[in-house]
């Protein structure tokens, strides 16, 4: 399992740190013994400007994280305390290569020691969490991992049910376009049947207009009939 960029990082600018410290120690030792240190000078001059941009990464790292939510608040806590931590021990080596600091001997022998006083105390173990307490890094990086994994089979789970929402929303809209269709044809089947049914009308009218015709001529034939023999057979 690869370890977390922001955990690297950080790391790797404690390693930085605690080499800064070791130069500083060595640049007195040689201006007690009388030698040059102009050439360590220039080293820690570029290790501590290489040291406040690894710190500014990581702040811009943790914010990042932080927004998108890839770390619990638990941890970015923990996180900017580290940050807070290794600022700290930044501004004193800072003092403590320039000669501002009072007491630097006190002061180096607490950054090289890595006592539990002052910013040389191990980072990791301050205010620890009871869930964290008695593990190494590697089991809170390994608990970390466990607990973005659940994170990640959370959201997959999330993305499952809004995928199977997306089907159901799609298939009920397809079964509208369907009853839309099947409206759309009984409209049309009532219209002809309403053209039907005026046609039907009017032919009824008619017949009935012509049997009204025909009983009329056949009285008048049985009347001439009636008349005819009447006539034809007189009384």
């Amino acid at each position: 399992m690869s370890q977390d960029p922001w955990l690297q990082n950080y790391d790797a600018s404690c390693r930085l740190a605690q080499e800064i410290a070791e130069n500083i120690h060595e640049r007195n030792r040689q201006q007690r013994t009388g030698g040059n240190p102009a050439k360590i000078n220039m080293t820690l001059r570029a290790s501590l400007q290489k040291l406040k941009q690894n710190i500014s990464q990581l702040k811009e790292g943790l914010l990042r994280s932080s927004s998108s939510r890839r770390i619990t608040q638990a941890e970015a806590d923990r996180r900017q305390t580290l940050i807070d931590d290794l600022l700290s021990r930044e501004k004193q080596l800072n003092a403590t290569f320039k000669g501002e600091a009072s007491g630097a001997e006190d002061k180096r022998s607490s950054l090289m020691s890595g006592g539990t006083s002052g910013a040389g105390a191990n980072p990791w173990l301050i205010n620890e969490t009871e869930e964290t307490k008695g593990l190494s890094s590697g089991e809170i990086k390994q608990q970390q991992q466990r607990i973005i994994d659940a994170q990640d089979a959370g959201l997959d789970a999330l993305a499952a049910v809004i995928s199977r929402q997306k089907m159901m929303g799609q298939e009920i809209g397809n079964e509208l376009d369907e009853q839309n269709e099947i409206i759309d044809d009984l409209a049309h089947l009532v219209d002809k049947t309403d053209d039907r049914i005026r046609n039907e009308t009017r032919r009824v009218k008619l017949i009935e207009t012509k049997s009204a015709s025909c009983g009329m001529w056949v009285v008048i034939v049985l009347l001439l009939v009636a008349i005819v023999t009447v006539a034809v057979w007189p009384v």
